[in-house]
């Protein structure tokens, strides 16, 4: 819980006020903010599998502390053997304290334990000024044990803020804190 309150008292007392100044804002209202955060894990082992669903279900509320929503296939598509009303997918949607607590631990725990990380690609965010970044495995987070773990899979973090645009995105991600990789142009 402190951690959630350091970010948040951070982006209120010194993060705000130095991008109402940067983006030139005259409506402190239309500072750039966070509004949730999403996790989505695709489930294409899970149809052949149970226990895949099981796992990635397992993973999910670990990392969150929710339990995740199953998504459904609203099509059956014979060439991927995927018949309506399958299991296809998780995702957890994160606000307020959670999504605070889960942002600090993404920017000081988890993207630091990533093998080989670089830093973050700056053309991650999209025009709305939305960061979504992918996990080929799970493990980076720290609530995960690697020797409790019988499937490894993927999972997809996107992070939604109130930006018009990518640039503001950009200044918000960068002011708080986020590791961007250096261009190469």
């Amino acid at each position: 819980m402190e951690n959630a309150q350091r970010l948040m008292k951070t982006y209120q007392e010194k993060v705000k006020p130095a991008l109402k100044k940067e983006l030139g804002i005259v409506n402190e209202m239309a500072v750039p903010g966070f509004l949730k955060v999403t996790l989505n894990v695709g489930l294409k082992h899970g149809i052949k599998d149970p226990k895949f669903v099981t796992a990635a279900e397992r993973t999910l509320t670990a990392i969150t502390g929710q339990k995740p929503v199953r998504t459904l296939a609203k099509k059956s598509i014979s060439s991927f053997k995927i018949r309506q009303g399958m299991v296809v997918g998780m995702m957890v949607t994160v606000r307020g304290r959670r999504m605070w607590d889960f942002l600090d631990k993404l920017i000081n725990l988890t993207l630091p334990r990533i093998r080989d990380f670089r830093g973050l690609r700056a053309d991650s965010i999209d025009a709305h000024g939305n960061l979504t970044v992918g996990f080929r495995e799970f493990v980076a987070f720290p609530e995960i044990q690697p020797e409790d773990t019988d499937q490894i899979h993927g999972l997809e973090v996107t992070i939604v803020t109130t930006a018009k645009d990518r640039k503001s995105g950009e200044a918000l991600f960068r002011a708080v804190g986020f590791p961007f990789g250096k261009e190469v142009k």
